[in-house]
């Protein structure tokens, strides 16, 4: 009878020990719920492009940030339950809230990035938009709710006086003026750059921002906020802590390295050229903003919405418990 070799009782004493903790791992591993972050696709996804690289870890849960194509699709998953944090416009926020589903904004993410960027020779203020067209993607979107009040406020009557058309989409718009196939238009960042960078001569009639704030909105409006299901805020508050300290971090590492954050906007696939995001960085108003410092400025808007199209928000201003103390 042969002598089995120390070595190989060795390897199978170790055996013994290491199997059991191994198993014990991926037990572990498999017992984690996952958590995703639904961001969106495009600018508004910009902010957060950090943590697609580098998620926060939140114990008990394996996080994944995805980003989705339109803010509907997020929309439609915060309602059903199976997400529980996302990226949305704020009139959508408010409109779920009005619905009765537990969903409370966290913070303001992205504030006004529109400019008015203009070929036409005869058009210097905003003013002498009237008898002009203009174009204006996202019909009952906030860009379209903020400038029809500063139309108004400039004393045009934005169904009468100026002819606003919705048939393109904002990259649409961006080669359209450089084309010249437009030459007024109302466009976020970073399409706005990107219409700049092809056509040069293009002029930026007035500051969009400015001239809300002068038509009576509280600071800057916001175009972007960061919700958070209620129940799961409720029941994991140093997770949502977590995550939005993530998410400030992302937003002020974005802000001064725009040059490696629109490497990361194309690498993952958001729908933007790295130079574009890059350049556009700067003037794009990337903030965090808890939402007790946002409210005053959310409500403003609100109140926009209110004036015009109530239905989009519920009809009434969100309650208190919208915002995530």
């Amino acid at each position: 009878m042969k002598t089995i070799p120390k070595r190989f009782l060795v390897l199978a004493v170790i055996g013994l020990f290491v199997t059991p903790l191994l198993h014990a791992r991926a037990s572990d591993e498999n017992a984690k719920k996952t958590l995703a972050i639904y961001g969106l696709k495009g600018p508004s996804g910009v902010g957060i492009i950090r943590l697609f690289d580098d998620p926060p870890e939140i114990p008990g849960y394996g996080v994944k940030v995805e980003a989705l194509a339109q803010s509907g699709l997020v929309a439609s998953r915060l309602i059903s339950g199976e997400a529980k944090i996302g990226i949305l416009p704020p009139d959508t926020a408010a409109k779920i809230a009005s619905s009765g589903k537990d969903l409370r904004v966290a913070a303001v993410i992205g504030s006004g990035m529109l400019s008015l960027l203009c070929s036409d020779p005869e058009v210097r203020t905003i003013g002498d938009l009237r008898g002009k067209g203009v174009e204006v993607a996202g019909q009952g979107t906030t860009p379209y709710h903020v400038f029809r009040k500063i139309l108004a406020q400039r004393g045009l009557d934005p169904d009468r006086d100026v002819k606003l058309g919705y048939s393109l989409s904002y990259p649409e718009i961006a080669l359209s003026l450089i084309s010249g196939k437009v030459s007024i238009a109302l466009l976020p960042e970073p399409f706005a750059t990107m219409a700049l960078m092809g056509k040069p001569d293009l002029r930026t009639i007035s500051d969009i921002q400015e001239e809300w704030i002068a038509s009576g909105g509280r600071r800057n409006y916001p175009i972007t906020v960061f919700v958070v299901d209620g129940s799961f805020a409720d029941a994991n508050p140093a997770a949502v802590a977590e995550i939005l300290s993530s998410v400030k971090n992302s937003i002020e590492w974005v802000v001064s390295h725009p040059m490696e954050a629109g490497v990361l906007a194309e690498k993952h696939e958001l729908g933007l050229k790295a130079a574009v995001v890059a350049a556009a960085i700067p003037k794009s108003n990337y903030v965090f903003i808890p939402t007790a410092e946002a409210r005053l400025s959310l409500e403003a808007l609100y109140r926009v919405f209110l004036e015009n199209a109530p239905e989009s928000i519920g009809g009434a201003l969100p309650r208190d418990g919208f915002y995530l103390k």
